[in-house]
């Protein structure tokens, strides 16, 4: 919430932009408008200036009542705004500093109204934000919006063009054993191999006879070379685990079975629902449902007895406050959701990330930090499992700099670490063309990390190289 009397305390950033508007409602406003609803939401402020020294300024209106009726009848009209998202009690004129502005809170749009677009034009009228600005968003970030607006799942498209055999027939046997145990005498246990695939929506039969996996069989039970065919930017990595690639279900477990050998795991009556382990596998869970796999960046998971990192490609399909609140769950892939939900991973309730930060609270942890990134689409969870891991700070709504939570060092030992992740070993010539490295004392850096455990040193063909250690 703004503090209207006190305007001058702000400055533009990824939540807030002031605009003159003098001259009427100026042109820039609708791009303002669908950045806003298409990244974090935001409030934009008719009536404002931005100082050289970046604080605000407010001026006289000659109409603010005007331009508020104004813009509310052309973010009605489709041929200016693709979409209403607001309502009347979003405009509403203020008294600041003894004159009166307008402040319009735009909300973050659901993704069945993403892209929010201006001027009749998706591709050419669709903009988010990112920091003080607006941006025009490109071709693959609207259709990835548009992928996420359809009332079908992600996952739940038919691959005709692969058989059945693009399935490891072992992780499907591990997964119905699974299930066995979790839910026996289920009424599906005793069917064959395509007609349970079939009942879990993992596969389907088509009008010749024929059986072929969806999106979400192939993602959860699929031969890696051909998850790749269908998903060209499929990654999988938790450098801890010894896992990189592979099916989800396979991947899952094996990350799974490394969290809970961490020291700091609570061991707490499995019955009960705000426990650390219920937590930390909603968590995992809701990385790989949620996840746009055929983004950039693939996941990511990092462990340490000090802190955990999910990383996944994609953005929020909801108002992240909303998620966190719990109660509703919008999955980007329902079809994952049903199938680890059989075997007692994911409850789709949308009760996982509220989960997550009552557990953290109960147990005196730093809270845990989201961050989401744009340009790719990218969703961060920190996940501190030490007092001293994070200050203990409610993070800031919005784009959270890391430098602010974790300081310059830790995000240099972070790069090195994803680099060798990504590598297995790297000398420090690869390290230094890194633009997130340029500054550090990069000799140092690798030295302190030798020192505490976290890299070996070795030399390879005279070159000496940098690998995480086992």
């Amino acid at each position: 919430m703004i503090d209207f009397a006190h305007l001058r305390r702000y400055k533009e950033n990824n939540r807030i932009e002031a605009k003159r508007a003098t001259g009427g409602l100026p042109e820039s406003i609708w791009e303002t408008y669908s950045a806003f609803a298409n990244t974090m939401g935001g409030v934009i402020l008719l009536g404002v200036v931005e100082k050289k020294d970046k604080s605000f300024e407010v001026v006289d209106l000659p109409d603010p009542d005007g331009l508020a009726s104004e813009f509310w009848k052309l973010v009605n009209d489709t041929r200016k705004a693709s979409v209403n998202i607001l309502t009347r009690r979003d405009i509403a004129v203020r008294r600041s500093e003894g004159r009166r502005i307008v402040a319009i809170t735009v909300p973050r749009a659901d993704r069945r109204d993403r892209p929010v677009y201006v001027n009749g034009d998706p591709y050419m009228g669709t903009y988010r934000r990112d920091g003080e600005g607006d941006y025009h968003c490109s071709r693959e970030t609207v259709q990835a919006m548009m992928m996420d607006a359809l009332e079908e799942s992600r996952d739940a498209r038919l691959l005709s063009y692969l058989g059945m055999e693009s399935l490891e027939e072992r992780t499907v046997k591990s997964y119905r054993s699974l299930m066995q145990y979790l839910r026996p005498g289920h009424p599906w246990e005793s069917l064959p191999d395509e007609e349970f695939l079939c009942r879990i929506e993992a596969a389907r039969e088509t009008g010749d006879g024929t059986y072929h996996p969806t999106a979400a069989g192939l993602l959860m039970f699929g031969k890696e070379e051909h998850i790749l065919l269908e998903f060209p930017e499929y990654s999988l990595t938790c450098q801890e685990a010894k896992v990189s690639g592979g099916n989800l279900f396979t991947f899952y477990y094996r990350v799974w079975r490394k969290l809970t050998e961490l020291p700091g795991m609570r061991k707490e009556r499995a019955d009960e629902e705000m426990t650390m382990e219920r937590a930390l596998r909603d968590a995992l869970a809701n990385c790989l449902i949620n996840c746009d796999y055929r983004e950039r960046g693939g996941i990511k998971i990092c462990i340490s007895p000090g802190q955990i990192i999910m990383a996944n490609p994609g953005s929020f399909c909801m108002d992240v406050d909303r998620a966190k609140a719990g109660g509703s769950s919008d999955p980007r892939n329902a079809g994952l959701n049903r199938m680890f939900r059989l075997i007692q991973v994911s409850e789709g309730l949308g009760a996982g990330l509220a989960r997550i930060y009552s557990v953290w609270q109960r147990l005196g942890l730093p809270e845990p930090v989201i961050e989401e990134q744009f340009l790719p689409d990218r969703i961060i969870l920190y996940l501190p499992l030490e007092t001293s891991c994070l200050p203990a700070v409610k993070p800031v709504e919005g784009n959270i700099s890391l430098r602010n939570i974790f300081g310059e060092k830790r995000l240099q030992m972070q790069t090195i670490i994803e680099e060798a992740t990504r590598n297995i070993s790297v000398t420090k010539q690869q390290l230094s063309l890194l633009p997130e490295l340029e500054s550090c004392d990069l000799s140092g850096l690798l030295e302190e990390m030798c020192r505490e455990g976290i890299l070996t040193r070795n030399r390879q063909d005279g070159e000496i190289m940098y690998s995480l250690r086992a």
